[in-house]
């Protein structure tokens, strides 16, 4: 096992980190701001406001994308045990 391999795979696992988990973020964070902005504007001040809004869309891109994110990573999961086999020791 060389560092050049445990770089490439360590980059390879932050970048599907970020692939998989980036959508349910955005979709989070632009909700978050909406209601913020709501809030801002008529002057509610209730904490659990963000709550339903952000679930219902984390919902919705789980069910939109989720096959292709388990596709993602399955397909890293492969690749690793395909090279497991071909490491020196």
């Amino acid at each position: 096992m060389t560092e050049a391999y445990i770089l490439t795979f360590v980059q390879k696992a932050l970048e599907i980190t970020l692939i998989l988990a980036g959508p349910t973020l955005l979709v989070s964070l632009i909700i978050g701001s909406l209601v913020s902005l709501f809030q801002a504007a008529t002057q509610i001040n209730e904490t659990t406001l963000t709550f339903v809004p952000k679930t219902i869309g984390i919902v919705l891109v789980l069910l939109l994308l989720g096959s292709w994110m388990g596709q993602q990573l399955l397909a890293f999961t492969a690749n690793i045990f395909e090279n497991l086999a071909s490491l020196p020791r």
